[in-house]
């Protein structure tokens, strides 16, 4: 059983699951020319095996109870998927408020208004890092936790 083509290598990368087309040809440069592989994934994309709409959507699905627009934006740019495509997943696919993500994030972690500025400032950077705006996370640390409830 020799080596697997380069078709062969994609469709397993596809299997597995949904790949961006930047994410897929940086898997596959190691075994092909630029040209062969641009080959596979126009057929790829053809035979709609290969979409970044598809994947922006559901990686947006699979992670936005968890993260931020912020974050969700920064990470489908670094996998390869255009401004614009992020935007109208993120539209599509966030229908819940920025806010009320952010709610839901610092529920399940602290669940306590922070009673002092220290335990402010941690509960503002641990939001931060999961991409929720400075102004979310203003709003969401200075509400009565009762009212929200």
């Amino acid at each position: 059983m020799g080596e697997p083509s380069l078709r062969e290598r994609a469709l397993r990368h596809l299997a597995r699951r949904d790949h961006s087309r930047a994410e897929l040809a940086r898997k596959l440069s190691p075994y092909g020319s630029a040209e062969e592989i641009e080959a596979v994934l126009v057929r790829m994309s053809e035979l709609e095996l290969l979409s970044d709409t598809r994947f922006a959507e559901a990686w947006i699905r699979s992670k936005a109870a968890r993260f931020g627009s912020q974050r969700l934006r920064h990470e489908l740019a670094r996998r390869g998927v255009s401004k614009a495509l992020i935007d109208e997943a993120i539209e599509s696919e966030c229908v819940e408020s920025e806010l009320d993500r952010a709610r839901a994030v610092w529920q399940s972690r602290f669940g306590l208004a922070p009673d002092d500025r220290r335990e402010w400032a941690r509960q503002a950077r641990f939001l931060q890092t999961r991409g929720f705006s400075t102004d979310v996370i203003c709003k969401l640390l200075k509400e009565d936790p009762d009212e929200s409830a």
